[in-house]
């Protein structure tokens, strides 16, 4: 999941949960939003937080050239 999509899972799940005042009921079974958009945001946090640990550890890593057996290798700028 990408950052962005985390953003929208969040959003979404704050307009079901603060802004939406409505329930329903599907195939007899009543819904209730305000759980449903509280499911949401967890969600988006957690691949928020997933994403941003993903980023973070993959820019840490150094690239080394090995040219010459016999030289040492050196990072890439």
């Amino acid at each position: 999941m990408s950052i962005g999509a985390s953003i929208v899972f969040i959003a979404v799940g704050a307009i079901l949960r603060f802004a939406i005042r409505l329930r329903s009921s599907i195939a007899g079974a009543s819904v209730n939003w305000h759980v449903v958009g509280d499911i949401l945001m967890a969600v988006g946090v957690v691949g928020l937080v997933i994403s941003i640990v993903w980023m973070a550890t993959l820019s840490r890593r150094d690239r080394v050239v090995a040219a010459d057996p016999a030289r040492e290798p050196r990072p890439i700028p």
